[in-house]
């Protein structure tokens, strides 16, 4: 058995990496008025070009610029589309850790006008990413899937003047993300990530609770998202391969929801019109890998078996075990590997250094070339 010629390949990664902290320092002088917005990006530049290389020397054969110009891994591109705004209120996210709990509170979102696509959103970013990565490796674009636009915050963040039907919000909202996958195309780009944490949270039915109180159908919802992907990634062209990426929440080496993939498994495996599929597997909060047997033939499965939220490497016996098991319902020629979430999805990042950080990817490396080389 051979690797993969095209993404998602037998080693990979979901997108984010930790901040150097030479850019923390920078975005602080940035937003203190210290530097200029050139000088901030001259820094971003030196980082994504050193970020790049260390994930070709540790053989991978994709390379993301670490998502280092961004806040965070989703409002930076949902805010960047026409109609869509910062709200006066906030939204407050609940994480979980083995040591408790902390709370996570950001400015909500708000739908007050015609969402479109003003501009191809971090078109710059990726042009910049692949003139660095060359031939040596495929450049990888990652974006929030359109279901995490509506899940932040319902029909409620919808402006009735504008949207009083529901249904004319997805029109626009799959219309503006299939002019984004159809620009990004244009520029080059071979290999595009969706990320959708909402479609991991529905497996649990304490996020489905929050839902349904207010005002969502809770039990449907995910067949709406997978609806609407389909419709964004319906004209996509051709040589354009499209992954999403499912975990349940990634901050500060902590979480949001738990729970298998068991809700969504069956109409997400076999109607979401995707090429592969990161899913987050590195704890018994993930569940089993059962509702893998729903994957179709063709659809690659990339067992997010390595953690990002702490430092200690993983067995390779252990893993090559887990791998076994998750080839009882999908075959082998069909899995691949990674880590389960990014290592940094906000810039704050994980509680992990930059080695330990190296030596998961590198480790994900050896063990994908043992098991399918």
């Amino acid at each position: 058995m051979t690797t993969n010629d095209l993404p998602p390949f037998r080693a990979d990664h979901v997108g984010s990496l930790l901040r150097p902290a030479k850019l923390l320092a920078a975005r602080e002088d940035r937003a203190a008025g210290r530097i200029s917005p050139e000088e901030l990006r001259a820094v971003e530049d030196e980082a994504v070009r050193e970020v790049v290389a260390m994930q070709a020397e540790v053989g991978l054969r994709s390379a993301t610029d670490g998502e280092f110009r961004r806040t965070s891994w989703h409002m930076d591109f949902i805010y960047r589309l026409g109609g869509i705004g910062q709200s006066d209120e906030s939204i407050k996210v609940r994480f979980r850790n083995a040591d408790g709990q902390l709370e996570f509170s950001t400015a909500a979102l708000h739908v007050d006008g015609p969402v479109r696509l003003r501009e191809t959103i971090f078109a710059d970013d990726f042009t910049f990413l692949s003139s660095v990565a060359g031939d040596v490796v495929v450049p990888k674009l990652t974006i929030p899937s359109p279901s995490m636009v509506h899940y932040r915050g319902g029909p409620a963040a919808l402006d009735p003047a504008v949207y009083p039907d529901e249904d004319l919000f997805w029109a626009d909202l799959s219309e503006a993300y299939a002019q984004q996958v159809g620009a990004v195309a244009q520029l080059g780009c071979r290999y595009l990530q969706l990320d959708d944490t909402s479609l991991a949270y529905l497996n649990d039915p304490a996020q489905r609770a929050v839902l349904a109180a207010r005002g969502d159908d809770a039990e449907h919802q995910h067949l709406r998202y997978i609806k609407q992907i389909n419709t964004a990634l319906a004209g996509r062209p051709d040589g354009l391969r499209v992954t999403t990426h499912m975990c349940r929440g990634n901050f500060r080496s902590s979480w949001a929801a738990e729970g298998g993939y068991d809700f969504v498994a069956e109409a997400l495996f076999s109607e979401l019109a995707v090429d592969g599929f990161f899913l987050e597997y590195d704890d018994a909060r993930s569940g089993s890998f059962a509702p893998l047997r729903f994957v179709p033939p063709g659809k690659q499965v990339v067992l997010g078996l390595i953690t990002t939220k702490r430092g200690e490497l993983e067995s390779k016996d252990d893993i090559k075990r887990r791998i076994d098991e998750a080839a009882k319902y999908v075959p082998l020629e069909q899995l691949c590997l990674s880590p389960q979430c990014g290592f940094s999805s906000t810039v704050e990042g994980n509680t992990l250094t930059y080695d330990e950080q190296v030596a998961k990817l590198a480790l994900i490396v050896e063990i994908a070339a043992e098991v399918w080389d």
